[in-house]
């Protein structure tokens, strides 16, 4: 464990993110070798466009997820807050930071309460899988129960937590703690990763132990490498350069889980709503975006997320209209063209 305050590292976290260089810069989602087949006589008007999902039970306006960013500071408090009304607006999903701050020092369990501003809306709790191994299932439940928590992710990060300075050294027992948690948690448990990608192995292990919702969070959008590379003195960050761009492309990991069976959140790299469409096309259930949401906050407010997030449907209803796509059901059907690096990918981890 780090022997810094975690207050201070959410802190270098969120100054980092805005301006610093923590995008991949080589390799990317792969979401550009995705081809849309365009239909010039689509017979639908976008009014009748309906975007309409449900997600861990959960009815949701638009197939959308602000994912986990950050907690356990006083800024931390107002970004969750305003986006968690972002998101109540919207009726879209909100995903919260890692709770980790709030288990070991409640006090700051503040930061991430954010339903008197999203009573409605599907909220996700948010805890390192290193930490839930730790703990038992009750503690973890009082955490998800603090914030009134829907779900709660646990969050897979072994490329970050090894380039961290003062990291997370050890990762056995990691599936034993997802099997307790199904089986004893009374809420859904969701397994995510945090920009390296998630494989059909690893997704048919997770299902095998009664997980049945995944967040891919593929590479080629904010590398949490190249974050704590950033903060580390000069021999961990030579490490951290060497695996600055590890990861599974977002598009490969998405299509590389379909046919399992499990709810798919597609995050990592998503940036408009023709990302948006082109990874539910590729079988997820959502898209989670938080780098492009958490700059805007930072440039604007709400107002500026407000208008990120209608940027993000209204180009995903466009995509629709001229795939003839009438709902999601539709755009999951429609034909695509997947270019030779994504299918390279699916030719060794399976998928559409």
């Amino acid at each position: 464990m780090a022997d810094e305050h975690i207050s201070d590292r959410k802190r270098s976290h969120l100054d980092l993110c805005e301006t610093g260089p923590v995008e991949y810069a080589g390799k990317t989602t792969l979401l550009e070798e995705v081809d849309l087949v365009h239909d010039a006589l689509p017979e639908l008007a976008v009014d009748e466009i309906d975007v309409a999902t449900t997600l861990l039970g959960k009815p949701l306006r638009a197939p959308l997820l602000i994912t986990g960013m950050t907690g356990g500071t006083g800024e931390a408090a107002a970004i969750n807050q305003g986006l968690a009304a972002v998101a109540e607006a919207h009726g879209i999903a909100f995903g919260l930071g890692s709770q980790r701050a709030m288990w070991r020092a409640p006090e700051l369990g503040y930061t991430f309460r954010v339903r008197d501003h999203a009573p409605t809306a599907l909220v996700l709790a948010n805890l390192g899988l290193v930490q839930a191994a730790a703990l038992p299932t009750r503690e973890i439940e009082a955490l998800v129960r603090g914030v009134g928590a829907d779900a709660i992710c646990i969050h897979l990060n072994p490329a970050q937590e090894l380039i961290q300075p003062g990291g997370d050294r050890d990762f056995r027992g990691g599936l034993d703690t997802f099997r307790r948690l199904a089986a004893e948690l009374p809420v859904p448990v969701v397994a995510k990763e945090t920009g390296c990608g998630i494989s059909r192995a690893v997704a048919e292990r997770l299902r095998a132990v009664g997980v049945r919702t995944l967040d891919v969070s593929g590479a080629g959008g904010t590398s949490w490498v190249k974050v704590e590379a950033l903060r580390a003195e000069a021999a961990q960050r030579a490490l951290g350069d060497e695996f600055a761009e590890w990861g599974i492309p977002t598009a490969a990991a998405v299509a590389g889980v379909d046919g399992l069976g499990l709810a798919v959140i597609a995050s990592g790299g998503i940036r408009t709503g023709l990302d948006v469409a082109k990874a539910l096309a590729l079988g997820a259930t959502v898209a989670g975006t938080a780098l492009p949401v958490f700059r805007a906050w930072r440039e604007g407010g709400t107002a500026a997320v407000d208008a990120y997030v209608s940027r993000l449907v209204d180009g995903l209803r466009t995509a629709m209209v001229l795939t003839g796509s009438r709902d999601l059901a539709a755009l999951r059907r429609a034909p695509r063209v997947l270019g030779p690096r994504l299918r390279d990918w699916l030719g060794i981890g399976g998928g559409a």
